[in-house]
């Protein structure tokens, strides 16, 4: 089954606001969450400090947006990461690699922010029970390789499983 962003299925996107809280903190969908993370944390961050950089967006602006506006916020700052050469993100502080071939740091986080929105958005977790054993594919093209974290469709099977299994 495709997850499009067209129909009932599209609140399982990352893109759909689904306004969910996490750590003490509230986000306006998983897309903001994740792309905020490429953003400096403060002015003592070395992303902050690089001249000649430009951050069009705060931090904390971009964790309000949702759909193409955080995913828009997220490429340009990776053209900002791409100019300093640099291929982590950071999150309370902590900096963890962005791209990462295994589950680390980075996937956590989006799993941990993921379950977030499925256990405060109970039309997340009815939609995703309603799919019921069928196997669920990105309404875009993927890449060969891509970090597991990118697979948000197979995150969202595995917590299906868990829930069915309750």
């Amino acid at each position: 089954m495709i997850l499009s962003k067209r129909n009932e299925l599209g609140i399982l996107s990352n893109f759909a606001a689904t306004a969910f809280t996490f750590r003490g903190k509230r986000y306006a969908s998983v897309e903001g969450f994740w792309q905020m993370m490429l953003y400096p944390e403060s002015q003592g961050d070395a992303r902050a400090k690089t001249p000649g950089i430009v951050w069009p967006h705060t931090r904390d602006e971009v964790a309000q947006m949702t759909a193409f506006d955080a995913k828009d916020a997220g490429t340009l700052a990776e053209e900002n990461m791409r100019k300093m050469s640099i291929d982590w993100v950071t999150f309370e502080g902590k900096r963890m690699a962005y791209r990462s071939a295994t589950k680390g740091e980075h996937y956590r986080l989006i799993v941990e922010a993921m379950r977030a929105k499925l256990d405060q958005n109970p039309k997340v977790r009815e939609i995703l029970l309603a799919t019921g054993n069928l196997i669920l594919r990105p309404d875009h093209t993927t890449e060969a390789g891509e970090p597991a974290e990118w697979r948000y469709q197979e995150i969202w099977m595995e917590m299906r499983s868990e829930l069915q299994r309750k």
